[in-house]
C-alpha cells in the first residue's frame, strides 16, 4: 500500500472537522478521537462518547486557559475534565469567549492538565482548519468509523505546502497605480490555497527587489474598512513600487494575521467589547500573530529573488525572511496616518508587537 502523502492526509480530516464530524489523531499506537470545540452538537458529543474508551475532555491553548484563570502556568496546551464529562454549555463557554450563556458554569468543579504531544497536535489540527483552536477529545475505541491522520502529518503540514509551492498561473494585470503589472499565482501540490505575488514593473536582478509580504484582509483591501490600515498599505505600497519602477507584492493568503477571516470577525465584536488587538486574539486563544512566513520565502526563491529590501513596519518580518535565507538588505519604513477608527489598533501594534510607527 502506497503512502498517504501528508497534505492530502491533513486536507481530508481538515473538511470532516469543518462539517463537524469527528476523526482520528495516531501517536504510534495510541489514538484520540477529536471533534472541534466550535462544531459540537449534541448529537455528535453522544456519538464521540459511544464510540470512545474515555470521557471526552477538552483540548485548549495555554493561553485561552489563562485568560479564563483555569491554569496560570506557562503550557502550551491544557486538557480540560469534568467528573461525569463535559456538557455543550460548558464546552461553548470555555471554548468561545463570544457565547452567549447569560450565566457562567461552575468552573470549579474542573480538572485541569498539562496537555500531551498528541493533544497538542489537536489543537495545531483546529488552526490548520481556520476554526477555534479548541478541541473534544477521548480515547478511541478499537472499532471507530473516522478518517485518520497521524501527528507526524499535521506537525509537517505547513512546511511541506510552503516547500511545495508551484507556479500555476499567471497574467499582466494593469493595475489603477501601476498599469505595468502582472499577477502570478502560486499553489502548494495537495491542491490548497493559493498564494499570490504582484509584479510591478521589470524586475533588475543585480538590484534588491522592492517587496512587501501582504496577508489579505478582506475588510481592508476589498471593503476599504477603517478599521485597519490595510487597504492603504496595499494600495500605497503597489504605488511606491511604480515609482521605484519595479517591485514585488507578495499577498499571502492569511487572513487576520493567520486565524482567518471568521475569527477576524469574533475579535472585531472582542475590540467592540474593550479588548484591544492583540487581547483580542488572546481572548480567542490564539497567539497574537500565527502567520508563517516560509510560504513566502519559497515564492521569492522561485521568483529567482534572494536580495530584498523589505516595505514594512514589523520587525519579525525582516527576522521571518533572514531565518529562511532572504538578504533583507533594508527594512524602508511603511506608514500611513491613522483615522478615529484604526488609531488604537496601530497603537496596540507599536507598543504590544514592536512595530516601527
Amino acid at each position: 500500500m502506497s503512502k498517504v502523502d501528508p497534505l492530502i492526509e491533513v486536507d481530508r480530516v481538515i473538511s470532516e472537522l469543518r462539517r463537524g464530524a469527528s476523526v482520528r489523531i495516531h501517536l504510534g499506537e495510541v489514538s484520540l478521537l477529536m471533534l472541534a470545540a466550535e462544531a459540537v452538537s449534541l448529537e455528535s458529543l453522544t456519538v464521540l462518547a459511544s464510540e470512545a474508551k474515555s470521557l471526552p475532555a477538552l483540548v485548549m491553548t495555554g493561553t485561552r486557559a489563562n485568560v479564563l484563570s483555569l491554569d496560570k502556568s506557562d503550557h502550551q496546551a491544557c486538557v480540560v475534565k469534568a467528573p461525569g464529562g463535559l456538557n455543550k454549555a460548558i464546552i461553548d463557554y470555555l471554548a468561545n469567549p463570544l457565547s452567549a450563556l447569560e450565566t457562567p458554569p461552575d468552573l470549579t468543579v474542573l480538572q485541569v492538565s498539562a496537555a500531551g504531544h498528541l493533544e497538542q497536535a489537536c489543537i495545531t489540527l483546529a488552526k490548520l482548519s481556520r476554526l477555534l483552536p479548541a478541541a473534544i477529545v477521548a480515547t478511541a475505541g478499537p472499532a471507530t468509523d473516522a478518517l485518520n491522520v497521524s501527528v507526524s502529518a499535521i506537525e509537517a503540514y505547513m512546511d511541506i505546502a510552503a516547500d511545495s509551492l508551484r507556479v500555476v498561473s499567471e497574467a499582466r494585470v494593469p493595475l489603477e497605480a501601476a498599469e505595468h503589472a502582472r499577477v502570478v499565482a502560486f499553489r502548494p501540490r495537495d491542491g490548497g490555497i493559493e498564494h499570490l505575488a504582484i509584479i510591478v514593473g521589470e524586475l533588475n536582478p543585480d538590484v534588491p527587489a522592492l517587496i512587501r509580504l501582504h496577508s489579505e484582509c478582506f475588510t481592508g483591501d476589498l471593503m476599504g474598512s477603517l478599521r485597519c490600515d490595510c487597504g492603504n498599505q496595499l494600495r500605497g505600497s503597489i504605488s511606491e513600487m511604480n515609482k521605484f519602477g519595479s517591485g514585488i507584492l507578495l499577498y499571502l493568503a492569511q487572513e487576520g494575521r493567520g486565524i482567518g477571516l471568521v475569527n477576524k470577525l469574533r475579535a472585531y465584536q472582542l475590540q467592540d467589547a474593550g479588548y484591544d488587538t492583540v487581547d483580542a486574539n488572546l481572548q480567542l486563544g490564539f497567539d497574537s500573530d500565527e502567520r508563517n512566513y516560509l510560504p513566502a520565502a519559497q515564492m521569492l526563491r522561485l521568483l529567482g529573488v534572494k536580495r530584498v529590501r523589505l516595505m514594512t513596519n514589523n520587525p519579525l518580518k525582516v527576522a521571518a525572511l533572514a531565518q529562511h535565507d532572504i538578504d533583507v538588505v533594508e527594512r524602508v519604513a511603511h506608514i500611513f496616518p491613522s483615522n478615529e477608527h484604526n488609531v488604537g489598533y496601530l497603537r496596540t501594534k507599536a507598543t504590544k508587537s514592536g512595530h516601527m510607527l
